[in-house]
């Protein structure tokens, strides 16, 4: 370790603000121990999850159970002193505590040593589970209320002499006796969850397909250690939150599509009334849902025809489709030059003698400006938002690991393509940080340019977090699925390739032969044999599909990436049991377990990016003693 030395003369502001906080050599002392400790402890657990989707009920269960590592845990201490049913019970009580404690309640089963002996059981996994952590992050994991009590009973030592042990059992039947006993196991359970996480990575996609992100992003906002990549799906809905209307259009296109318009009215509030009886109108014989689908795709064409005709370093005219249209003979000219058929030509809203087909009627403007009312009025969607701004980028450095949703843009050779936008050059590194900067524009001043590239950063091709040409168009209009395939950058190609991971770990300041580049985005089909470990591991692409929608064609449930002290695994879940299944049969996660990397020598926190901080603050603490010893400063006595 590098050691600083005082500046002669006058102290620098470093030293004078640190000599406020540590104003005795004393306390320079007790820090200085404390930090250079730490670093030799294990470096803290880390799970990655991507595409969740709205998949509520999943996450809900993979955050309770901590994707499988308390049931590891219960497995090491308990061995074979518990059974496996009674292993399995008390995983659940774990999981839900308030939940199974009514049930045990509702069975009569809740007696005073039922009390005694979970409460024993959460603190010997407790005290186990926290050898990893300093004492004060550990305290810092208990609730408040139970922080004093919680904190003695980890300092017991019942094993050491009689003392001790009559001592820690008072302390338990203390608690049971003055009906506490509920509320110190939901404690010990919160404890526990926050010491088998030390931090959560969630590499994008929290919206769409699945109806609860809202119920997602509430347990989120609770976790103590979150950070969030953004993924295409989440900028629409954040563009949507801030009043971009080609944003709106298109995010109730989508939960319309999905079926899935509970998170837009009972969610956030935002009422589809307007739009359903105008639907109703204009397309008599369609089914509520689809009526109000086909009406707001036909808006979300025209404002997004508009939005492409006024951006053009966007680079998606091929979009611009609706001029294309020849109504007399229900056909249409794509971007292959070739006539295709219509699966219909009834397009009410559209005057086929117009030369404005990209104009809103003034009906479609009012329905589309009071959707942008309720979206921009939510308080529980606006709160979401600056959550995923606070805590999100469109990527992130962490541990040499790099993390985003989607792609670093690539030539067909493989080489780094450069962005031209507005005059300026941009490609890697800088395209990322370009984008998150004109997304963070958008929040902060509402440019109107900024909230148009909101929509670009959701479908564009080339776009980071997309990496695609999106064909809803034709999707949604042209029968002839030859047409609906979706052109992508040759990232999703060479991803496969070591070379190419290394070019974009370096490009990113990272140690192309250590880190590893950590996607979404892609749904791993599993069923068919694709493997989510890339490169020779260099690359692991962690979507596996916690969304049902997606269960048929990943063959799995979803994936956690687990990074410790020893290297990284990757879990696919199988089976994720509900709240009622776990609860009624003591049912777990089902999960698969894949060692990706195995490390011979164990990280520590001074090998992480904490430990780096603590270095230079150990530096700063050594220069402000070397400054009270030789008189630079004076302590306080």
């Amino acid at each position: 370790m590098t050691r600083g030395l005082p500046v002669k003369g006058r102290p620098n502001k470093v030293l004078r603000l640190l000599a406020e906080k540590y104003p005795t050599k004393e306390s320079v002392y007790e820090k200085l121990i404390y930090l250079q400790s730490r670093l030799s402890l294990p470096k803290g657990i880390e799970h990655f999850m991507s595409d969740l989707h709205g998949e509520y009920a999943s996450f809900f269960h993979i955050l309770n159970n901590c994707s499988g590592v308390i049931r590891e845990k219960v497995d090491y201490v308990f061995g074979e002193r518990l059974s496996e049913e009674e292993k399995a019970e008390f995983c659940t009580l774990i999981y839900y505590p308030k939940e199974k404690i009514e049930q045990i309640t509702n069975e009569h089963k809740n007696t005073p040593e039922w009390y005694r002996r979970n409460l024993s059981q959460l603190l010997e996994l407790s005290k186990l589970m926290s050898c990893k952590y300093p004492a004060s992050k550990v305290n810092g994991f208990i609730p408040k209320r139970y922080e004093s009590v919680i904190v003695e009973l980890m300092n017991t030592r019942p094993e050491s002499d009689n003392a001790q042990f009559i001592y820690h059992k008072r302390l338990l039947n203390t608690i049971v006796q003055i009906d506490s006993g509920a509320d110190f196991i939901e404690a010990f359970t919160v404890l526990i969850k926050r010491l088998a996480v030390d931090r959560l990575h969630i590499v994008g996609d929290f919206f769409d397909r699945g109806n609860r992100p809202d119920a997602i992003l509430n347990l989120l906002m609770e976790h103590p250690s979150v950070d969030i990549q953004w993924g295409n799906h989440d900028v629409l809905w954040m563009g949507a939150a801030m009043g971009s209307e080609t944003c709106i259009a298109a995010v109730v296109r989508n939960s319309l599509r999905y079926n899935n318009t509970d998170v837009l009215e009972r969610g956030y509030g935002i009422s589809l009334r307007p739009l359903s009886i105008f639907a109703g109108h204009i397309y008599p014989d369609e089914q509520p849902i689809k009526a109000a689908e086909r009406a707001i795709t036909m808006m979300m064409f025209k404002l997004e025809g508009q939005l492409i005709r006024r951006n053009p370093d966007f680079q998606m005219d091929s979009r611009l489709l609706l001029d294309k249209l020849d109504f007399r003979s229900s056909y249409a000219v794509l971007g292959d030059g070739k006539r295709y058929e219509l699966e219909s030509a009834y397009f009410p809203t559209i005057d086929e003698h117009t030369s404005a087909p990209y104009q809103l009627t003034p009906k479609e403007q009012e329905i589309i400006d009071d959707l942008k009312s309720y979206f921009v009025e939510s308080t529980v969607l606006q709160r979401h938002v600056e959550y995923l701004y606070q805590k999100g980028s469109l990527y992130t450095r962490y541990n040499g690991n790099l993390l985003f949703h989607g792609c670093v843009l690539l030539n067909e050779d493989g080489s780094l393509r450069t962005i031209s936008y507005h005059g300026s050059e941009y490609k890697g590194r800088e395209w990322f940080d370009f984008c998150d900067r004109m997304a963070r524009q958008a929040w902060l001043h509402g440019v109107p340019e900024a909230l148009d590239f909101m929509y670009f950063l959701w479908c564009g091709r080339i776009s980071p977090i997309s990496g695609r040409e999106f064909k809803t168009f034709e999707r949604a209009l042209v029968p002839d699925e030859s047409t609906w395939k979706e052109p992508s950058d040759p990232y999703y190609k060479y991803i496969n390739e070591e070379d190419t991971c290394e070019l974009v770990l370096k490009e990113f300041g990272l140690d192309p032969k250590r880190g590893h580049i950590i996607n979404g985005h892609v749904p791993v089909k599993v069923r068919k044999g694709e493997s989510p470990v890339k490169a020779n591991g260099k690359a692991i692409i962690i979507d596996g599909g916690f969304c049902k929608a997606y269960h048929k064609k990943t063959g799995i449930s979803g994936y956690t990436l687990i990074s410790n002290s020893r290297g990284l695994r990757l879990l696919a879940h199988q089976k994720i049991a509900d709240v009622r299944e776990a609860l009624r049969a003591n049912h777990d996660i089902e999960s698969v377990s894949e060692t990706v990397e195995l490390q011979t020598c164990r990280t520590t926190v001074g090998d992480t990016d904490e430990g780096r901080i603590i270095q230079d603050e150990i530096t700063d603490l050594y220069n402000l003693l070397l400054a009270y010893q030789n008189g630079l400063m004076k302590p306080v006595d």
